[in-house]
């Protein structure tokens, strides 16, 4: 099996995928998915390819997959997002989708405050009727807009397969009903929080660490490989709010001959800052302020740091989690108020 990657264009970079399974991402409604189940395109690991593997309906392809249609119309499909948000553009991947892959695809969306869509729900175009090829990634920067969708509908035309649908943007969240004195995890993901920049992430993203609930397996949590010279791993993170932090958790849940010696955080107050770091920037965050000083970790362990081990250094928009030397780290949940 191979690896079908590509570059992000700069829409992508610090954005989330809110068509990501892992988080939650659904497929609702299907015209047709004979060769290959809808919620096989929402997977996060990327596409792959075995040339022997075939199921009771034909090949075995990694992603969506429609019958060839006989009948006039199109096939289509609707996808619940992980979480609300706006849609900065997509990746609409046919990778291993060689001579069956739909020539042509349209999205819409839609914002339903409880529950799926009905034929009541209003739709509204995104992307327009747009050409795809074999076996690539196509990439559709959309327009800045503040609107937060809950849905998408996928039109393919007429019929045949897509590998993957990435759909980059922001996790909206909204701060107003959140009171001056209610604690709230700033570095959960479906409030907002993002990692930005890291030294490796050779066995999962940071993103992960920002994830619901303490983790699936030793894949759903933020590892590096095993570093063989000098330094750390880091990670950069944007929380979801400018916030004061009263309380960590550092959970290395399943991590057991792979957990980090220690962990410190860092943390600075940079509003505004765009969510792209210059390397000036990132050699710069190793001096941002003291919020939490290393501590010894323990494996399959929730840490939690309190008033007496987070220093009070006032309201924070960026961390910078560092591990020592190497490892691998399930959760990191960062509670206070909003500032």
């Amino acid at each position: 099996m191979t690896d079908n990657t590509s570059p992000l264009p700069s829409f992508a970079v610090g954005a989330i995928n809110l068509a990501s399974a892992r988080l939650g991402a659904k497929g609702v409604f299907v015209t047709d998915d004979f060769f290959a189940p809808l919620d096989r395109m929402l997977q996060d690991v990327p596409a792959s390819f075995d040339p022997d593997l075939y199921d009771d309906n034909g090949k075995y392809m990694d992603g969506w997959e429609s019958r060839r249609k006989r009948v006039p119309g199109h096939d289509w499909s609707v996808i619940r997002l992980a979480m609300p948000g706006r849609i900065f553009g997509f990746d609409v991947d046919t990778s291993y989708f060689t001579g069956n892959y739909p020539p042509h695809c349209s999205i819409e969306a839609a914002f339903v405050a409880d529950g799926d869509p009905t034929d009541e729900t209003q739709w509204s175009d995104l992307l327009a009727k747009s050409a795809l090829g074999p076996s690539e990634h196509h990439f559709f920067e959309l327009a800045a807009s503040d609107k937060v969708w809950t849905h998408l509908r996928l039109h393919i035309y007429p019929d045949g397969g897509i590998a993957r649908l990435r759909v980059y943007g922001a996790a909206y969240f909204d701060w107003s009903k959140v009171g001056a004195s209610d604690e709230i995890d700033l570095a959960y993901i479906f409030n907002g929080a993002k990692s930005l920049a890291w030294s490796d992430a050779h066995y999962g993203h940071p993103d992960k660490m920002l994830g619901p609930g303490r983790g699936l397996n030793m894949g759903d949590g933020w590892e590096t490989k095993r570093r063989r010279g000098p330094g750390h791993d880091w990670a950069i993170f944007r929380l979801g709010h400018p916030g004061i932090i009263k309380r960590a958790i550092v959970d290395t849940a399943f991590y057991k001959g792979n957990f980090p010696d220690t962990c410190e955080i860092l943390a600075a107050n940079l509003p505004g800052h765009s969510d792209s770091f210059s390397e000036a920037e990132i050699a710069a965050s190793e001096s941002w302020k003291p919020l939490l000083f290393r501590q010894k970790l323990q494996m399959d362990h929730i840490h939690e740091y309190g008033s007496a081990e987070l220093a009070d250094i006032g309201p924070v928009t960026h961390i910078r989690f560092a591990m020592h030397p190497d490892g691998g780290v399930m959760r990191l949940r960062l509670f206070g108020n909003k500032a």
